[in-house]
Parts: C-alpha cells; sequence; structure tokens
C-alpha cells in the first residue's frame, strides 16, 4: 500500500543509494507491522532491474526473504501481546470483547488463506502475520503459508514491474497496484463483516 507520506521520489532516491538492502528492509518493516510502502518499494526494485540498475533474482531473492522475515516477526509479536493490545484498543473504541472474539475466530478458520493471499491486500499484507499469532495459528502452518505467499507475492511484483514497467511509466503502475489492493481489501471486509452483521441481526429478531 502506498502512502502519501513517503513519495514516490523519495522511495526512489533510497532505493538508488541502497539497492538491495532498501528492498530487504522496507519489506521486513512493513511485512513485520510498520505501515511503510513495502509494496511500492519492491515494484521500484524490480523496475530498477528491468532499467539494468539491479539483478532481477537478487531484488526477488530479497524480496522474499524480507517479506518471510518480517510476518515472522509479526506473527510472534501478535502470539505474545497481540490479544491484550487488541482488548485495550477494542475498549477504547467501544467494541465489545464478544465481537472481538467473533473476528478472531472468524480469521482463525480462514488463517491459512489470509496468511497466503494477504499480501495482496492492501493493510492485511501488514497485519496478517500478527493476528495470525493472535489466533494461535499453528507455527509450522503458518511459515508454510508465509512462505509460499511471500514467493508468490515478490514473483508477481518484481516480475510484473520488471517487465511492464519498460511500457508502462512507473507512477501509473504503482497506482495500479494500490487500487487493486484497496479494492481487494474492500472485498475483504466485507466478507468478513456482513456474514457477522447478518448473524447479529438474525440474533436480534429472535
Amino acid at each position: 500500500m502506498s502512502f502519501e507520506i513517503v513519495s514516490l521520489e523519495t522511495i526512489q532516491e533510497i532505493a538508488h543509494q541502497y539497492g538491495y538492502w532498501a528492498v530487504f528492509l522496507g519489506i521486513t518493516l512493513e511485512n513485520a507491522g510498520i505501515p511503510l510502502p513495502g509494496e511500492t518499494i519492491t515494484l521500484v526494485g524490480g523496475f530498477l532491474a528491468g532499467s539494468g540498475e539491479l539483478d532481477y533474482w537478487f531484488v526477488l531473492g530479497w524480496a522474499i526473504a524480507g517479506a518471510i522475515l518480517g510476518d515472522n516477526c509479526g506473527y510472534w509479536v501478535g502470539r505474545w501481546r497481540g490479544w491484550p493490545f487488541l482488548l485495550a484498543i477494542g475498549k477504547l473504541f467501544r467494541v465489545q470483547e464478544a465481537k472481538l472474539t467473533e473476528v478472531k475466530s472468524q480469521f482463525s478458520r480462514n488463517a491459512a488463506k489470509a496468511v497466503f493471499l494477504g499480501r495482496f491486500v492492501a493493510l492485511l499484507r501488514i497485519f496478517a502475520g500478527p493476528l495470525a499469532g493472535i489466533a494461535r495459528m499453528p507455527y509450522w502452518k503458518f511459515l508454510l503459508c508465509n512462505a509460499a505467499g511471500a514467493a508468490t507475492w515478490a514473483s508477481v511484483m518484481v516480475s510484473l514491474s520488471f517487465f511492464v514497467g519498460q511500457v508502462v511509466p512507473l507512477e501509473q503502475l504503482v497506482s495500479g497496484v494500490a487500487k487493486f489492493a484497496i479494492i481487494a481489501l474492500i472485498l475483504v471486509v466485507g466478507w468478513v463483516v456482513i456474514p457477522i452483521w447478518w448473524e447479529s441481526r438474525q440474533a436480534d429478531n429472535l
């Protein structure tokens, strides 16, 4: 997900200066739960590889490594302290613990899909790891889904900017990917919230 507080020009300057380290650290921190524009950094890395400034396979390798490491950090933070923190946030916004427990159960039932596919969804890429930890997803299962999702996501992003970036302006490419991620987020939120709302309405009518 792209953030206006970090311009594309700034990200390009950082990538030019630090190369593979910028790709690795940007994605690691984003997947650990820090809202940095890791997706944009990955696209910029692939674009620079397409222009010959970086090596495609090194960009891809560092992107995968950063995504795996970052999500692992997020998972353990969520597993150790995530639930008490979530309850505190819930009290702040007057969300009942029962509702949070219901959302937690919903995520647990779909944790594997969320970890694997969540990388293509705005915000979920940042919070999938911590949420998996909060939901107590078995670590071996998380690790498998995390690695598979990281490899798939990084391959798509790096390859997209490597090839398409040669014929489409980078700004347009980043904007298009961000819009896709936001649409995916809206669909996911609807998929989670609507059933809960419907069940709650049905219960009130009884």
